[in-house]
């Protein structure tokens, strides 16, 4: 099985670099740079498509020949407001300049011709809560299914407040079975706040095949391939993450734990 627990390689610059290849399957690629201002970035897109995530900070973007300007408001991703974001299609490039200290994630998946270049947030995006008691949680639904933005890629914010669980009840998307369940692989990026602070996660199978247990630290990426997958967030610090899913679907449709589905069921009942 490859290492699912990701740590950043170093403090700045290119600190993750997950493709598919890298990951040991097919859809789901995902990049994180944290860059200074005045530094810049770009890529090619080849066969896939790529939602660019402002987490932090603000940058001059363009992609597929279009100059899109100054993108980002977001300088803390614990202010929860809704983050800049560009979608670009497959066969094209782009490219970001950081004007301040900016934290930009590129999500890719396979692309299809299906959408033009277009910014897709701050605007569309609002925040949502989920769930209660500590199961609650806020959600900015970047390009989940409801928004067609995008031929493959799902892409959602999570926010977890202090001594609160995630993902939660366990719940997995790893069948081509539609509409019962979809194949989705997933990666999510985590943070926490205060810094220094640490947030829990499981992946795991029903029959037992998989079942590792993460402590992830700032800047963490786990990797979800198959199975369970939920998170906890310790008193005292807030967890935060951005989720990418992709697969041959781009439909969201999971099946909660046998064990579980009670708390969702007693919830939403």
């Amino acid at each position: 099985m490859t290492d699912l627990h990701r740590q950043p390689k170093g403090q700045s610059g290119l600190i993750h670099d997950i493709s598919p290849e890298d990951a040991g399957w097919g859809y789901v690629g995902f990049a994180l740079h944290r860059l200074s201002a005045g530094q810049d970035v770009a890529g090619s897109t080849g066969d896939r498509e790529v939602i660019l995530v402002l987490v932090e900070g603000k940058a001059q973007v363009s992609a597929g020949g279009e100059v899109l300007g100054e993108l980002g408001d977001r300088m803390d991703v614990f202010e929860r407001t809704p983050p800049a974001c560009v979608y670009v299609p497959n066969d094209s490039d782009w490219s970001a300049v950081a004007t301040t200290e900016c934290t930009l994630a590129v999500c890719s998946a396979p692309g299809h011709g299906g959408h033009g270049v277009q910014v897709i947030g701050p605007g569309g995006i609002s925040l949502e809560e989920r769930g209660s008691g500590t199961n609650q949680r806020f959600i900015n639904n970047i390009a989940m299914e409801g928004r067609d933005v995008a031929d493959s890629l799902l892409v959602t914010e999570v926010f977890t407040p202090s001594g609160h669980w995630s993902s939660y009840p366990p719940h997995r998307h790893d069948e081509d079975d539609f509409p019962n369940m979809t194949y989705l692989e997933e990666t999510y990026y985590h943070r926490l706040n205060p810094e220094q602070g640490f947030g829990i996660q499981r992946v795991f199978t029903e029959d037992g095949s998989l079942d590792e247990t993460m402590s992830v630290a700032n800047h963490d990426v786990v990797l979800v391939p198959k199975g369970h997958h939920p998170c906890a967030a310790p008193y005292g610090y807030e967890m935060y993450y951005l989720n990418v899913m992709a697969g041959p679907m781009r439909k969201w449709r999971f099946k909660n734990h046998p064990d579980h589905d009670w708390i969702y069921q007693r919830d939403n009942g």
